[in-house]
């Protein structure tokens, strides 16, 4: 096998990259991906490991034509940062006092990540798979004078890259999944505790009972409300510069990447929309990706509503089997069946 390097996600067809992403998750899919390639604080480049011709095993970087030797064994973004808006971001400063990585191995968004391996390929040419994408990282990095790091691992690819490494994995983060067992809501309602079912009804009911009119749109028709909205909901988090302009970008971004896919829990009152919850469905897994609310015109319990029940409401109706619920809140999401496992940092720095 041998690795290349491509510029493009598009270099691989969208049903072959995703062959690998659907067991990974929402934020290295093709279409995700594609939308990032277009951020202009950081250059992206893809490693593709593919069998060589011949079947040899080996080492190699090349520009060459993503299907001409063989399936997609393994693939990585690379991400080489020129500046990073995002704080929860910033990479870690190495012991030696060495300027920190500006390359990030994987997701750079969505604080998830995990190197892109086929499922069914046995331990060693997983393990041989791995050390290829390790390689290209650290040449690519190193070409470009600086190190790579990969940020929000899961735990399992944790497990799989830290012996490849100098230093071991950090846990840096928690990350929270919500199984949803049955084909319903009401069986999402029978996992939990009976003092939970009671929680969550009464959190469903004081909502609908509000008044709110609930409508599930598609996030391009209603992105310019959804800007405003997520950045009022930023602005109550002290994050000051993420404007009503730089939130409606950054989900346009999306609508331009993700097309009907990038669907929307919108809640109104009379014509006008009040708060909102965007999440995708993607490789069985109903991913919560951003809630925003008007303060100054609150409806009870649609926080909760928006981050839970909804989507999994509508993820129910889409045949997914779990809730990403994502890192932060930790408490809260326990309290609605929650399975929390932890999320990595690991640098070649």
């Amino acid at each position: 096998m041998k690795y290349e390097i491509a510029t493009t996600v598009h270099a691989v067809p969208e049903e072959d990259w995703d062959r690998l992403a659907r067991h990974a998750g929402l934020y290295l899919s093709h279409r995700w991906l594609a939308g990032e390639e277009t951020d202009p604080t950081a250059t992206t480049v893809y490693v593709l490991v593919r069998d060589a011709a011949g079947g040899a095993d080996g080492g190699g970087a090349g520009d060459g034509d993503a299907d001409a030797e063989g399936p997609l064994l393994a693939a990585a973004p690379l991400h080489l940062v020129h500046t990073e808006p995002n704080s929860l971001y910033a990479p870690p400063r190495p012991a030696s006092g060495a300027p920190p990585p500006q390359v990030v191995a994987g997701a750079r968004r969505g604080y998830h990540n995990t190197p892109l391996v086929h499922p069914e390929l046995p331990p060693h040419r997983r393990d041989a798979c791995l050390t290829l994408l390790r390689d290209a990282a650290r040449t690519y990095a190193r070409t470009h004078g600086t190190a790579h790091w990969w940020p929000y691992l899961t735990t399992p690819a944790a497990e799989l890259l830290g012996p490849l490494y100098p230093s071991p994995p950090v846990e840096v983060e928690q990350d929270a999944l919500i199984p949803l067992p049955g084909t319903g809501f009401d069986d999402y309602l029978g996992s939990l505790p009976s003092k939970r079912r009671v929680a969550v009804r009464r959190e469903r009911v004081t909502f609908q009972t509000a008044g709110p009119r609930v409508r599930h749109l598609a996030l391009g028709e209603c992105v310019r409300d959804a800007g405003r909205l997520l950045a009022a909901q930023q602005n109550t988090q002290g994050h000051r510069a993420d404007t009503t302009a730089v939130m409606t970008a950054l989900l346009e971004r999306q609508v331009a990447s993700m097309g009907d896919r990038a669907r929307v829990a919108a809640v109104h009152d009379g014509r006008t929309m009040v708060a909102f919850g965007l999440y995708y469905h993607f490789g069985g897994t109903t991913w919560v990706r951003a809630i925003g609310t008007d303060p100054s015109r609150p409806v009870p319990f649609a926080y909760f509503n928006l981050a839970y029940y909804l989507p999994i409401a509508d993820g129910y109706r889409a045949g997914t089997t779990a809730l990403h619920a994502g890192m932060k809140s930790i408490a809260a999401k326990r309290l609605r069946g929650a399975r929390i496992s932890g999320l990595h940092a690991l640098s070649d720095a």
